[in-house]
């Protein structure tokens, strides 16, 4: 028995046996010595995966190559590697940016995506590569001068800059033909120039330079082919479509040339407050309107982008006169006589049609719908920009497909059943009827700014502004099969003045050349 007490002695002094019953019977926790201690999975597992995941995603360290049996040390440098790489690389794509000036503006242009442009720049051999072909080839700032020859006569050096606009000053001579004078505007095809033109040095023409990019390109040498079908049917340019004088390729860029014309209908309005045109200017614009795009029409083309900003003035002068109600200046242009521009997104009959096609606002149900489109799309778009010349605010203004619809149906009553069946777009539709949610904050904002057609007339005792929302609205019809086409517009009786004088000029015109500038029935 005292050989066994002193086993049990033995044992409860070297295992602790005491503390450990009675930490038990206490019910705390055991704490095992660190040595037999057992790694396990935390109890939430999905918080630390997500963890380990923000962990690796801010400093490239990945939780699960850690290992008990590696020694702290040894953890520690492999940390400390990881991190002087991870500088690295942030010191790396600061030194690409740098070199990059303008690189958001450029993935904008050329549809490059942002990892790529890091990549590349990570390269140190593409960037001294990068910095040689910058010095030797290309001048990548519109702000970087060079020297101006002595002699006009002689050619310049020709640099772009990141845009792919030609980089030119004032004096500089293109083709030995044109003299750069000014800059007229700036789109995203390129610009637009005032040039004197040498072989005739009393005439300015506006020299349209499209951008060295290929895509730009493709598309003005559509543009071209448009205008010389056009000039080839209208050579006078008696159907009110600008004229194109000339094109040529100078090095890489395309460039074109028209007559010198005026401000738009938009910058006139814009630039007048957005005070509305009077009606008779109202009447005038929209019937040379409805003249030019009916003679594309009847020449299978399609103009697909109508809008204020496509009808310039062809004299942009105009009188000032203080409004006492308002108490501001007011412009009224002197002339109304337009010319329609810009077809590079005209479309024959015959060529591919694209899904999409018109600026937003001024875009027809069809073409929204995705139920295929013709020159009924160039009608609607009409309607639209006359209602704008009335009211000076656009119609529907939104940049939302959605609220695109509800504004209509709000404003020309419900979209057909047989077009909404017919479209591929049923998320917009439930059943065959538009499917809005009217007491959204979308649909208090259309409900508030948007209201029958009809309660826009300012005067409605008024049978002429009665005649122009009556036109407004065939144009404005939903289903283009029911749309008025334009040649039955040209003999509405709002437009009755002016067709009427056609027909009396028409003898007149049959035995006589035309006129060079002007229609004789159009011109006021």
């Amino acid at each position: 028995m005292d050989a066994l007490a002193s086993i049990v002695s033995s044992c409860r002094r070297h295992l602790n046996l005491d503390f450990l019953w009675g930490t038990v019977s206490r019910g705390r926790t055991i704490s095992m010595p660190r040595s037999r201690r057992k790694r396990t999975r935390s109890r939430d597992s999905s918080y630390d995966d997500d963890y380990r995941h923000k962990r690796r995603r801010n400093d490239y360290y990945d939780d699960d190559h850690y290992d008990s049996r590696h020694s702290r040390s040894r953890l520690s440098s492999e940390r400390r590697h990881r991190e002087r790489r991870h500088r690295h690389r942030e010191r790396s794509y600061s030194r690409s940016r740098s070199l990059s000036p303008s690189h958001h503006s450029r993935s904008h242009h050329y549809g490059e995506s942002d990892h790529s442009s890091r990549y590349r720049s990570d390269s140190r051999r593409h960037r001294r590569r990068h910095r040689h072909h910058r010095r030797n080839r290309r001048s990548y700032s519109s702000g970087s001068s060079r020297e101006q020859p002595e002699s006009s006569e002689r050619a310049p050096s020709v640099n772009d800059d990141d845009d792919g606009h030609l980089i030119y000053h004032q004096g500089d001579v293109l083709q030995a033909r044109y003299e750069v004078v000014q800059t007229l505007g700036e789109g995203t095809f390129g610009k637009v120039v005032e040039c004197k033109d040498r072989q005739s040095p009393n005439e300015r023409v506006a020299l349209k330079i499209i951008k060295n990019v290929e895509k730009y390109r493709e598309a003005a040498k559509l543009e071209i082919n448009v205008l010389e079908k056009l000039r080839e049917k209208d050579p006078a340019g008696k159907h009110l479509c600008v004229r194109m004088l000339d094109w040529f390729d100078y090095h890489g860029h395309m460039c074109l040339a028209f007559d010198m014309l005026g401000l738009s209908v938009f910058d006139f309005l814009k630039d007048n407050n957005y005070v509305p045109y009077p009606l008779e200017q109202v009447r005038h614009i929209s019937y040379q309107l409805v003249y030019a795009v009916n003679f594309l029409h009847e020449n299978q083309l399609t103009h697909t982008d109508l809008k204020p900003e496509n009808i310039l003035f062809l004299n942009s002068e105009f009188e000032v006169s203080y409004n006492q109600k308002k108490r501001r200046d007011e412009r009224r242009v002197k002339s109304t006589d337009i010319r329609l521009i810009d077809f590079g997104s005209a479309t024959f009959d015959h060529e591919h049609h694209s899904t999409i096609v018109s600026t937003r606002h001024y875009r027809a149900p069809e073409v929204i719908l995705e139920l295929g489109w013709s020159q009924p799309c160039d009608v609607w778009s009409i309607g639209c920009i006359m209602f704008e010349l009335y009211t000076g605010y656009t119609l529907f203004q939104t940049h939302d497909n959605k609220e695109h619809l509800a504004m209509m149906e709000r404003i020309l009553g419900s979209l057909p059943y047989r077009m909404a069946k017919k479209t591929k777009k049923q998320k917009y539709f439930y059943h065959g009827r538009f499917d809005w949610e009217e007491k959204s904050s979308a649909g208090r904002y259309v409900r508030d700014n948007c209201k029958p057609l009809r309660r826009y007339i300012k005067d409605p005792d008024n049978e002429e502004h009665r005649q122009l929302f009556d036109v407004i609205g065939k144009m404005l019809e939903y289903d283009p099969s029911n749309r008025v086409n334009l040649k039955q517009s040209l003999r509405h009786a709002f437009f009755r003045k002016y067709y009427e004088e056609e027909l009396l000029k028409e003898p007149e015109n049959s035995q006589s050349n035309g006129d060079r500038e002007r229609s004789h029935s159009l011109s006021r």
